[in-house]
């Protein structure tokens, strides 16, 4: 039985990218239309668009939109002109990597394709990234499959930010695998991480398992240990941005937290991505580049401050578990075993 989703996370129409603005759930479902690249790039800053597999589906319909309805005096004009674009887009945000792998396969495209009228190239670069966000959708269901195999009846699962249909093309990574379960007739509860500081498990992942009808409770990030021992969680499955080549992971941050705590208690811990998540250039975790986010998501809440004025804040967006917390990653090719729990 098929997955079906009760909502669009982002989708191509009328030339124009169409995407749900997170930063409105779950108070209103509201949706916003992409023109230009700028706006696809202030969307991605903002969080308007947010999970690795959808920045980069996002960032490949930037660079159409970078390139449409311009006058161009001769091919020089029109590379350079990508380039930027492609730059301007790279610059948003710098951990996950899907966003680099999807820019990189759109510029490597127009360095290839030869003799071909400005027009025609757009028409090229507008295939792509549509094909991009078929793929996605592919690899989140093929994720779903294989990771539906991890779990049985009546299992309890933690989770962590979003790693669902809100934050890639597809069913989700890690939430894909539980929608695929329940399809199969499997009863599986989950329990979400409310995902400090912009709450990714309050506002997106519990909006969205409500949506879909899966049984959730929503604990406070400091509850995942407690919970650990006294609700008999089966399994801890996440997301990822990046996966090193070792399978150092990095993930929104607390996912650390979670690794180490499922190790103490004795739980699985699983990674669901797509092999576009994967960077091999990247040797270990330690080489993985952490972005900072602004102190403002931490110390103000609610238009108001919770923090004493000037108080100094260290806030990065994403943490790195260690492969050797990892039981196994979920990828579209299948389950990779990692560690075995002792």
């Amino acid at each position: 039985m098929t997955v079906r989703l009760n909502f669009k996370t982002l989708e191509w129409v009328d030339s124009r990218l169409r995407l749900l603005d997170q930063t409105k759930l779950p108070e209103e479902l509201a949706y916003i239309d992409c023109e230009d690249h700028e706006s696809i790039a202030q969307a991605i800053k903002t969080l308007q668009v947010r999970g690795a597999p959808a920045i980069g589906i996002a960032a490949a319909y930037g660079v159409v939109l970078g390139m449409l309805n311009r006058p161009y005096r001769g091919q020089t004009e029109y590379k350079v002109r990508l380039e930027e674009v492609v730059a301007q887009l790279k610059r948003t945000r710098p951990t996950a990597v899907n966003l680099f792998w999807a820019l990189e396969r759109m510029r490597k495209l127009a360095d290839e394709t030869k003799n071909e009228s400005f027009e025609e190239m757009n028409q090229v670069l507008l295939k792509e990234a549509l094909e991009i966000h078929e793929e996605d959708k592919l690899m989140c269901r093929k994720i779903g499959e294989h990771g539906a195999e991890l779990l049985k009846d009546n299992d309890t699962v933690l989770t962590h930010c979003n790693a669902g249909a809100l934050a890639t093309g597809g069913i989700g990574t890690a939430l894909g695998i539980i929608y695929t379960g329940a399809t199969r007739g499997k009863n599986i509860k989950v329990f979400v991480d409310e995902t400090r500081p912009v709450l990714q498990g309050a506002r997106l992942t519990a909006w969205e398992l409500k949506q879909q009808g899966i049984d959730f409770t929503l604990i406070c990030d400091n509850t995942a240990a407690w919970a650990m021992r006294k609700k008999s969680i089966n399994a801890v499955i996440v997301g990822a941005d990046r996966i090193a080549k070792n399978l150092d992971t990095a993930n929104k941050i607390g996912t650390y937290n979670l690794a180490v705590l499922a190790r103490a208690h004795n739980i699985p811990f699983y990674v669901a991505a797509p092999s576009s998540s994967f960077d091999p250039s990247i040797e270990n975790g330690e080489k993985i580049k952490i972005e900072e986010r602004s102190s403002e998501e931490v110390a103000n809440w609610g238009g108001r401050e919770i923090a004493p004025h000037g108080t100094k804040v260290f806030s990065p967006a994403f943490d790195v578990t260690p492969a050797e917390l990892i039981t196994a990653i979920v990828t579209e090719k299948g389950i990779k075993r990692v560690q075995n729990l002792t």
